[in-house]
């Protein structure tokens, strides 16, 4: 589907789905490329070329975040390897039949998933522990599926874990969310027989039983939104009652640019979904081909969302998903002579921080909240202590305790 009808192939090098689903050679930095070169031209043994890879690959910042040290809780006694638990309302559950993907981007900070290390894979296939850490955790309302990408898993596998959540009747569980690229590289998946019909039948089911279902659906391109197959999918899905929210980084050589992201927009909007987030590239991986900085992030969304209308400005960002939370990049100040940069959270590891501003001194060389300095002689943000106590605690309880 991707090849045939989403690239371009009169021109595949400046095709940005072509770079969002084949590797290029900038990916790599130039040491790194020259260090794979240098032993496919000997003849290295195979053996040789994966452990030179792996250090490559744990040099890349495998889990940006604390996603494996500060996210992963406990369970009576035991770590809950195939769950991520950093936001009070929310657990993210990593089925290990949805631990690959129907293709790969080339940008995804989820590469670890992929490259066959089991150090560095989150996976589980035992949802009744998950739910029996959800119902000990009223604070939870929200169960996410993710990955890899939770719908290359088979229909009926889909409908048996949302039976057992379901049939768990859990009341203060009401959420569940599908992060999933499949609606724009595969949503012919949800248009076949029986298994389109099993999925949406799925849903419906779920609704009926009092539980939300939004498809967290991952579009970069407005290319992706415009075939006949992902129209007709997206009408099948919210025809079962299910919601579809959208999200994106803002990348180069893919859509850095407010054009696309206004047409991309308006187009979710006039296909009934519901914009939801852009992202800042994380730090993993190769950040450096695909990361634009944050006032260029910040002037991207700005123009943009100056010419949406209303329905659409449900889109907040550029949003950087890092240890701290999600932080949101307002916008550029003078306050005090001094020029800065205003932020927010979005989430916190401590809900307290959540919509209180604060300030950084501007960088137009800035790419991530590590790259910046408090404003106004501060010695650090306001959250650094309590995040510091909040990671000690992580490390000493054998449960999380989620402010």
């Amino acid at each position: 589907y991707v090849i045939e009808e989403l690239i371009n192939w009169e021109d595949p090098f400046n095709d940005p789905i072509f770079k969002l689903t084949f590797p290029q050679r900038d990916m790599l930095p130039n040491n790194h490329y020259e260090i794979m070169a240098n032993l496919i031209k000997s003849d290295a043994d195979k053996q040789t070329l994966l452990l030179e890879a792996n250090k490559i690959r744990n040099s890349l910042n495998p889990h940006p975040a604390g996603q494996i040290n500060h996210n992963i809780p406990n369970y009576l006694g035991k770590k809950l390897d195939g769950i991520q638990h950093k936001y009070a309302q929310t657990v993210l559950f990593f089925p290990s039949q949805g631990q690959t993907c129907h293709s790969y981007c080339t940008f995804c900070f989820r590469w670890p998933q992929f490259v066959n290390i089991d150090d560095l894979k989150f996976s589980t296939n035992d949802l009744d522990s998950v739910l029996e850490y959800i119902r000990i955790h009223p604070e939870v309302t929200d169960l996410l599926f993710t990955g890899g990408d939770p719908m290359v898993m088979s229909p009926n596998l889909i409908a048996k874990y949302f039976d057992k959540i379901i049939n768990a009747k859990i009341p203060h569980l009401r959420n569940i969310r599908i992060g999933t690229k499949s609606l724009a590289y595969f949503p012919y998946l949800y248009l076949s027989k029986p298994g389109g019909e099993i999925i949406l039948k799925t849903f419906k089911k779920a609704i009926d039983n009092g539980l939300h279902v939004s498809i967290m659906a991952h579009f970069n391109h407005y290319k992706e939104l415009e075939t006949v197959a992902v129209r007709v999918a997206i009408d099948k899905i919210l025809s079962s009652g299910a919601r579809i929210r959208t999200q994106s980084p803002v990348f180069k050589h893919i859509n850095d640019s407010a054009e696309i992201w206004e047409k991309m927009l308006n187009m979710q909007v006039n296909l009934g979904l519901i914009p939801y987030y852009m992202f800042i590239a994380r730090d993993t991986g190769a950040q450096h081909y695909f990361k634009v900085s944050l006032v260029e992030a910040w002037q991207i969304f700005r123009t943009a969302y100056g010419k949406l209308s209303g329905l659409a400005r449900t889109v907040r960002g550029p949003s950087m998903s890092c240890g701290p939370g999600k932080i949101q990049v307002l916008g550029v100040s003078e306050i005090q002579s001094q020029k800065v940069f205003v932020l927010r959270f979005l989430q916190g590891r401590n809900g307290d921080w959540v919509h209180r501003p604060f300030f950084a001194k501007y960088d137009e060389n800035a790419y991530w909240i590590t790259d910046l300095k408090p404003a106004f002689d501060e010695e650090k943000f306001f959250y650094e202590d309590e995040l510091k106590e909040i990671y000690a605690r992580m490390e000493m309880t054998d449960d999380i305790e989620m402010d």
